[in-house]
């Protein structure tokens, strides 16, 4: 009896040894197991400080990983391939510091209601004029890049010289391009229908957009692009022709290179063609019948 008691206490005390390793066991796998992480999305941050009213370029956005927090999703935009180009030529209502988060409702589109004119600095204008393919430089200039009008004029006085009948000057220096075509954005689509002809929207003042105006009556407008240094010329050089380069240009910046006249770009247009003196000639003077004289010269 005493062995079987025994050999009972043994099984009991072997069962509940096991019962509590296995137990143990199970606790320090689930002790284990690693935590579920939390969603990081990649967002849009501000690579660099941006001015409000700016329009952005690619290089303004950086990306940044963030945890997803239920209910903001409103406070950051997602950093996709798609979202950037959309947001490419959007101005900001307001400045970003190097790694504020970009909010859409932070950005104006182009295309909103509302974007040219608030495109526009403080008391500025939007004044559209007509150039060809041809004087408005092609394709080459886009929104945001700097220009000087240039006004080509033929004169219809038959009584002037025609190395005076066509001018060239420049009427505005150094206006900013806002639009060509419907094009608010470098880089952006607009259709148009006629490649002849092109219309650019510039940012001017009140009395250059007048300028503009009278302008566009008198003769051809032309752009010529500007350098992005604004370091002007030295003027006075060989190529200046006759004008009085140095002069501040009335209603616009910079200065004004003068009046060019056809004579300034072609010198066989101030040639004067005289009429060769005579071989030689005689007269007769007659004192009566008999009585005549012949005078040479």
């Amino acid at each position: 009896m005493i062995r079987v008691v025994f050999f009972v206490m043994m099984a009991f005390g072997l069962a509940g040894f096991g019962t509590v390793a296995w137990i143990a066991t199970r606790q320090s796998h689930v002790e284990a197991a690693p935590l579920p992480q939390p969603k990081k999305l990649a967002v849009l941050t501000a690579a660099r400080a941006i001015n409000a009213g700016a329009l952005l370029k690619p290089e303004d956005f950086a990306t940044e990983w963030m945890v997803a927090e239920p209910g903001k999703a409103s406070e950051f935009t997602l950093d996709t391939p798609e979202i950037r180009r959309d947001l490419v030529g959007s101005m900001t209502r307001r400045a970003l510091a190097k790694g504020d988060l970009v909010r859409q409702s932070d950005m104006i589109k182009p295309g909103d209601h509302g974007f040219l004119a608030a495109a526009l600095q403080p008391g500025m204008r939007a004044a559209t004029i007509t150039v060809d393919t041809g004087t408005g430089a092609g394709d080459l200039i886009g929104p945001g890049d700097r220009v000087d009008v240039i006004l080509t004029q033929t004169l219809t006085d038959q009584n002037l010289p025609a190395a005076r009948r066509v001018a060239a000057e420049t009427v505005l220096s150094d206006v900013r391009v806002l639009a060509i075509d419907q094009k608010l954005v470098l880089g952006a689509s607009a259709p148009t229908t006629d490649r002849g002809n092109r219309t650019v929207t510039l940012e001017v003042t009140e009395s250059q957009a007048q300028r503009i105006s009278v302008a566009s009556l008198l003769g051809h407008l032309s752009l010529s692009v500007r350098s992005a240094d604004g370091v002007q010329p030295v003027a006075g050089n060989s190529s200046d022709g006759p004008g009085e380069p140095g002069a501040q240009k009335p209603g616009g910046k910079g200065r004004d290179p003068g009046t060019v006249w056809a004579v300034d770009v072609s010198p066989a247009l101030g040639v004067t063609h005289e009429a060769p003196p005579p071989s030689g000639g005689s007269m007769r003077v007659f004192q009566g019948a008999a009585d005549v004289k012949e005078f040479k010269f």
